[in-house]
């Protein structure tokens, strides 16, 4: 087994090939850390690849061609073993912004030649020294925001280049106790049981009570918005989200971990989800795919925040509307 700090030294290693890379050396610099079948999974339009040459291709050489002197500005960092596979597998997580001079095209998304921050979170499955799966999931309509080419109705929550932990703490490049991480995994995994039995509950905020802190945060993705508050979170996300759509199934996560006091988990997709008439200004449509990132930070005994992606694209074309499809037209 991969031991976690092991897998940390790659991805760390990983990271800091990625910014020193230019467009024409990314895919070497890709290759440097990852398993020749590498497979990774983007958002749409990217989706999924293999091989450090299709990943290069397809999203970084664009990327890189478009923002000029990339930082990765890291708010989260930690790993663990796998949840889902009853602990065989080691991953690492990371989340934060990349930021760059907006100087060029992308994805049809015109240039501001000032600072833009793309919001990131990204998984990686460690073996052997290699990176041999990888999620990144970025936030292309919060790009779009900043670039002043905003696609959709206003959001039910507000959306900020968000922040990372209260406690400035999520960088965890040194290994935590256990103890802490499995007491995080317990609760995430709890959490995740009230939602899916949230019936039991007389009202939503006694639902919410039993893991999250009343001044909980949830820092959800453009097109949703961040919510502060149980009270809040329930009038400007659940409650959309809970009287707009139908027919949710859950269809499991491929990698879930905790460290410390953070952990998150992803799946491809996680749910599939009806919308029954105007969410994010839809019409009904068909069932649909969202692909979901949860990021979380524990206080104590219960959540204190969470962040979220999701592949709102992915979505949003499932049910006939291609935002980027739109931002080429005009």
């Amino acid at each position: 087994m991969t031991t976690l700090q092991d897998a940390k030294r790659v991805v760390r290693a990983h990271h800091a090939a990625l910014v020193a890379a230019t467009p024409d050396g990314i895919a070497a610099a890709l290759a440097e850390n990852t398993s020749a079948d590498w497979h990774w999974r983007g958002m749409h339009p990217f989706h999924e690849q293999y091989g450090a040459a299709d990943v290069a291709a397809v999203f970084y050489k664009p990327f890189l061609t478009a923002f000029r002197r990339v930082q990765l500005r890291e708010d989260l960092f930690f790993g663990g073993q796998n949840d889902c596979d009853d602990g065989a597998s080691t991953w690492v997580g990371s989340m934060g912004h990349l930021m760059g001079l907006f100087d060029a095209p992308f994805l049809g998304i015109q240039p501001t030649r000032k600072i833009a921050m793309l919001r990131y979170a990204t998984f990686h499955k460690v073996e052997n020294g290699k990176i041999v799966e990888t999620s990144l999931f970025v936030d292309l309509l919060h790009l779009m925001m900043q670039a002043g080419q905003y696609p959709l109705p206003p959001q039910t929550g507000a959306h900020l280049v968000q922040p990372g932990p209260m406690t400035h703490a999520g960088l965890l490049y040194d290994d935590a106790d256990p103890t802490a991480g499995n007491k995080t995994l317990d609760l995430i995994n709890r959490m995740i049981g009230d939602i899916n039995g949230h019936e039991k509950y007389q009202t939503r905020q006694e639902e919410l009570s039993q893991c999250w802190h009343d001044d909980m945060i949830w820092w959800g993705p453009a097109g949703i918005g961040a919510t502060y508050t149980i009270d809040r979170y329930i009038d400007q996300h659940q409650t959309p989200f809970r009287t707009q759509i139908k027919d949710r199934k859950f269809n499991g996560h491929i990698a879930r971990i905790a460290e410390g006091d953070f952990g998150g988990f992803f799946g491809w997709a996680n749910l599939t989800v009806t919308n029954a008439g105007g969410y994010m200004g839809l019409p009904a449509g068909q069932p649909a795919e969202m692909r979901v990132v949860d990021m979380y930070r524990r206080d104590g005994e219960k959540l204190a925040e969470n962040w979220i992606f999701i592949d709102m694209l992915h979505w949003l074309n499932q049910q006939g509307l291609d935002v980027l499809g739109r931002l080429k037209e005009t």
